[in-house]
């Protein structure tokens, strides 16, 4: 009798793991994280270790993109949530601060990567959230990220940092391969327009300034004013640049009337600047993504 219980016992057990895929994520709470560039870092700092939600889908914008009823939910039993924080992600902050306000441990990454200023616009004065296109800083990320995951109960610390660190060695590289390229670039020529401003931290680390933006403000739910175009074209004129870069997910009418109306031959040049793009294309993990980038801006500068 004894020996038919223990096996019925055994037998359950069984089942259960089967169920419940009987891995080390599945005892771990869900890492859900709000924007797919930083999904893509988060995935590669967890690895195997938990599961991981992304919100934001390919080619979404970060200041406008929402969440389903069903994601609402995830977020308020999840291990650890993930955002990027200085209002970028503007519809969706509400949901992060219920989850808080429910006990669930959250990272702001913006906490930790020393935020800059924008310079100038509609934003001039606040600090600028889109610090990714500087890989120095997304390590300083992954550092956070690291620390953060590691508090997940259940969690494999040490696979954690092994691939923390095995990511930080792409980034590194990454860093250093931009530096390279952007080199051949003349400093006369180092100037840069985009659709809203979002090359901030790129400026600073490789040395390049920015003229302005087609939408003077950090968000691209702003619009801009017929004296912001005047202005802008004005110091496209005066600086003589021979490319506007807007970002791959949104729309490129502004950019191209501003290039007609500024009576100078300037190339409008796609960027991947604030959303990943679909598997399997230039643009479908943070690392591509840069490389992308930094080939576009060699190519529409030099």
């Amino acid at each position: 009798m004894r020996r038919w219980t223990l096996v019925c016992i055994c037998a359950i057990l069984t089942a259960v793991a089967a169920c419940t895929g009987g891995t080390a994520a599945s005892a771990t709470g869900e890492v859900i994280v709000t924007t797919n560039i930083l999904g893509d870092v988060v995935r590669n700092v967890v690895g195997d270790a938990a599961d991981v939600r992304v919100l934001m889908q390919p080619n979404a914008d970060p200041h406008s993109f929402g969440v389903s009823a069903q994601d609402a939910a995830a977020m308020g039993r999840a291990g650890l949530i993930v955002y990027n924080g200085l209002g970028l992600e503007e519809t969706v902050i509400r949901n992060v601060e219920s989850a808080a306000a429910e006990g669930v441990p959250t990272l702001a990454v913006t906490d930790h990567v020393d935020p800059i200023e924008f310079a100038e616009g509609d934003s001039a004065g606040t600090s600028d959230p889109h610090f990714w296109t500087d890989p120095q800083r997304m390590i300083m990320a992954v550092d956070a990220i690291e620390e953060a995951v590691r508090e997940i109960d259940g969690i494999d610390r040490d696979a954690v940092a092994r691939n923390a660190e095995s990511y930080r060695a792409k980034l590194r590289e990454l860093d250093t391969s931009m530096r390279t390229g952007f080199d051949t670039i003349p400093a006369e020529r180092r100037k840069l327009v985009t659709n809203h401003h979002v090359l901030g931290y790129l400026a600073q680390r490789f040395g390049f300034t920015v003229i302005g933006a087609v939408v003077p403000s950090g968000t691209t739910l702003a619009a801009p004013s017929a004296s912001d175009l005047q202005s802008l074209v004005d110091a496209i004129d005066f600086a003589r640049v021979p490319a506007i870069f807007v970002d791959s997910s949104q729309p490129d009418k502004l950019a191209r009337v501003l290039a007609r109306d500024a009576g100078v031959d300037v190339e409008i040049v796609p960027l991947y600047s604030e959303s990943l793009s679909p598997p399997g294309t230039p643009g479908a993990t943070y690392l591509d993504m840069m490389r992308a980038n930094t080939d576009a801006i060699i190519t529409g500068l030099r």
